[in-house]
């Protein structure tokens, strides 16, 4: 399989580089801190078409491939792990279920502005009860006429503080369980919408993460996502695919912590020399870019079987699983090579490290990936 890039995607590429060592690198620390999303620089990237990159130019994306999507994601989260999960959620879990389910009037209603950035979108699928068992959700949607009624709250919704809309997942047929829930794009603006709890979280502390409560929320059916009962099938089509992105997002917090362990090998002295010099730091080292190229490798092969038309959902399981466990392990390294400023906020590694373990976490956890790469292996 040929990872050679084409001369559009290296553009993208190095597009996407630029705008993340003069935008997003400089102040990731100070995002990180306030906790505020960087809504201006986000809006850059819409300027820019990173926020509708698999969306067809006709509803005003970008028209590229999931390559693309990922070398442009690498480099966007290598700046700012916090500005990257935000383009993540509004390209992968709101851009592409609508692209894949959403008939014409919703494309042209919802599609076109998120992907030009003047909407952004969030995806509401966890609760309390539904983690990993996705299909054990309790938010109710009741048929009235024309409308449903939506009631439930929902958890750890990445971009909760700024979305202009969500994707709801609900049940609509309790007794028929997975079979039973539909999806809904609810407009943040709708009577009963709100937002509770803003979570604190570990890293990625800028993307906002809330809980959403909808409270007898009236919507009409023709803000249905796909067909009734086919919601489960939405939910997981969008997270087979948004594992690419997440396996990219990991990417780049790997190569930021480690690109800080290479310099600071190459300019901190001990015993008269640079550390770089000890056998130790080498080997570290090694490991990291084996682990980095690694991960890099099977996420761009997950991305080339989609973009081929194949099945991508063991392969970007695959991509998952190893790039975000590589993401946590090189930057635990990151801290090691630098001792005990390391472990200081001045030289940012700790702020990788707390970046990297949601990769293991959101869109299905490891454990998770396993179970979905084991039923490959044992089918049939």
């Amino acid at each position: 399989m040929d990872f050679a890039l084409s001369e559009e995607q290296r553009m993208i590429q190095e597009a996407a580089r630029d705008f993340a060592d003069k935008e997003l690198k400089p102040s990731a620390e100070e995002v990180d801190e306030t906790r505020e999303a960087p809504l201006e620089k986000v809006k850059q990237l819409g300027e820019l078409g990173f926020l509708g990159m698999l969306v067809p130019e006709e509803y005003g994306g970008a028209g590229l491939d999931d390559i693309s999507y990922v070398v442009a994601m690498e480099e966007i989260c290598r700046g700012c792990a916090s500005t990257g999960v935000i383009m993540d959620v509004n390209n992968s879990l709101v851009c592409e279920p609508l692209r894949m389910f959403g008939n014409e009037d919703q494309k042209k209603r919802f599609l076109t502005p998120l992907a030009q950035g003047e909407k952004l979108g969030a995806y509401c699928l966890t609760e309390a009860d539904a983690g990993s068992d996705a299909a054990n959700i309790k938010t109710r949607a009741v048929e009235d006429g024309d409308d449903f009624i939506v009631s439930g709250t929902k958890m750890f919704v990445t971009n909760g503080g700024f979305a202009n809309l969500f994707i709801v997942f609900t049940s609509t047929d309790p007794e028929k369980k997975a079979r039973g829930i539909s999806a809904f794009v609810i407009e943040e603006d709708r009577d009963g919408v709100r937002r509770g709890t803003r979570e604190k979280t570990l890293g990625i502390r800028a993307s906002t993460t809330y809980e959403i409560i909808f409270d007898e929320v009236r919507v009409p059916k023709a803000n249905m996502l796909g067909e009734r009962g086919q919601g489960f099938k939405v939910a997981m089509e969008a997270l087979d695919s948004g594992r690419i992105g997440i396996a990219a997002q990991a990417v780049g917090i790997a190569r930021a912590a480690f690109d800080r362990a290479v310099e600071h090998a190459k300019t901190r002295k001990q015993f008269g020399r640079e550390i770089g010099q000890f056998q130790a730091i080498q080997w570290m080292l090694a490991d990291m870019a084996t682990q980095i190229e690694a991960a890099h490798l099977l996420t761009m092969r997950a991305a080339a079987i989609r973009v081929a038309g194949g099945d991508y959902v063991t392969a970007s399981a695959q991509a998952k699983l190893f790039a975000s466990r590589a993401a946590v392990e090189v930057s635990d390294k990151a801290i090691q090579i630098h001792g005990g400023y390391g472990y200081t906020r001045d030289y940012h590694v700790e702020r990788h490290y707390r970046d990297a373990k949601i990769t293991e976490l959101y869109e299905g956890t490891s454990e998770v990936q396993r179970l979905i790469i084991a039923r490959h292996l044992l089918r049939g």
